[in-house]
């Protein structure tokens, strides 16, 4: 069995591939660091270890590389593979979706209809694979997008591991935490396939999709905005603190309500899920940077993602949303000179205020109650933090009045 995957970076080599390979799937990175292709291509073979006491460490073996710019190698890979998945970010779907089109356009030239193909885009965002899907289907010729309908799935995933930036001795070797989780959808896979060990298939991918952005990507952005402020380097050392273990924990408890709401969580097995995030989140061993997961923060509050999704479905149905709102006003201090929106972000404020910001990035109305208290905690904030607030400060109150 084979497998193609775009990303030889960290979630790739610490998560997907190893999942794969251990299935039996013979697994092949696709990537730009060229170093990092000869070596896989050379060895065969990498260790992962567990951030744990034990530091248990195992081999991930049966894998090879081809480099992104060799489209004709990646597409006679792509047309031999029964999964293609990719660990790229989800904002570079579009950069290998005519890479990923050529390879369909040969496999099905080639006869391959026998055996079907699950693309699986596992990345950081709702319906990640249908997004891939519409990219591929823009470079696929009318003839192949209806073989494609027939014989190509793109099931949405949820996949879930915190895999920290790092340095090693070894640059294929690679440090994750122990946790970690891939929800698929049965209904939307097609035809006789192989099920990846480890991986949870489930009717429907909603309720999991929604946990873990809610619970997982809320609180763990959270911890990281909380920790910005403070002025510490790392999620763990932020999660240390009392004061923002407790707003995390909030946080965490609101989008909690919410998600009990929706989909019928069992609140004393929710409570578990939360104090389990909450762990992960303070693992002591291995360090995950505030700025790394603070990063992209006009993404993450944009109105689909992590925190305002949350905080307006909540608000809709009458629930509270006091901490949900905190850390919104938070994100928007997040001032990184190496992050390209949270420079943009800051520039917006100081020219145009926090309330035009909130209107247009956030897409929350002046007239919603959102909106008038995400400002309200910004100007406690500004007073709290006067280092940390914009030189738009004063012309912002003028705005909002």
């Amino acid at each position: 069995m084979r497998a193609v995957h775009f990303g030889a970076g960290n979630i790739g080599r610490g998560f997907i591939g190893p999942m794969l390979s251990n299935s039996g799937y013979r697994v092949c990175f696709v990537g730009r660091s060229t170093s990092k292709i000869a070596q896989l291509q050379g060895r065969g073979q990498y260790s992962v270890t567990f951030a744990n006491e034990n530091r248990d460490r195992y081999i991930v073996d049966n894998v090879t590389a081809v480099n992104l710019g060799d489209t004709a190698e990646v597409a006679k890979e792509i047309a031999k593979a029964e999964i293609v998945t990719t660990a790229v970010g989800i904002t570079a779907l579009k950069d290998i979706a005519s890479t990923l089109a050529r390879g369909i356009e040969l496999r099905l030239s080639n006869g391959e209809q026998s055996k079907p193909l699950h693309v699986f885009a596992c990345e950081n965002g709702m319906k990640s694979s249908q997004q891939l899907k519409e990219a591929v289907y823009r470079h696929l010729k009318q003839s192949c997008k209806e073989l494609a309908d027939r014989f190509v799935a793109f099931p949405n995933v949820m996949v879930d591991r915190i895999v920290p930036v790092q340095k090693n001795k070894d640059p294929l070797e690679i440090l994750v935490e122990p946790f970690s989780e891939w929800v698929i959808p049965r209904s939307d896979m097609i035809g006789d396939y192989n099920e990846i060990k480890g991986a949870h298939y489930v009717d429907s991918l909603d309720p999991y999709l929604e946990r873990k952005l809610f619970t997982v990507n809320t609180g763990h952005c959270s911890a990281a905005y909380f920790g910005y402020m403070e002025g510490y380097h790392s999620i763990q050392e932020a999660m240390s603190d009392p004061g923002i273990r407790d707003r995390v924990q909030g946080v965490l408890r609101e989008t909690g309500s919410l998600l009990i709401h929706m989909y019928g969580f069992d609140p004393e097995v929710h409570e578990r899920y939360i104090q389990k995030m909450m762990g992960r989140f303070s693992n002591p061993n291995f360090t995950d940077s505030v700025n790394r997961v603070a990063r992209s923060p006009l993404r993450k509050l944009s109105p689909s993602e992590r925190l305002v999704k949350p905080a307006m479905l909540a608000n809709e149905l009458g629930l509270e949303t006091t901490y949900l709102v905190l850390a919104i006003s938070y994100a928007l201090f997040f001032d990184d000179t190496k992050d390209q929106e949270a420079v943009v972000l800051q520039e917006t404020i100081r020219k145009q205020g926090v309330s035009e910001v909130i209107k247009t990035k956030l897409g929350i109305p002046v007239e919603h109650p959102l909106h008038y208290q995400i400002v309200r905690g910004y100007n406690k904030l500004c007073l709290q933090y006067p280092h940390m607030s914009s030189s738009g400060f004063q012309s912002m109150f003028l705005r909002i009045r």
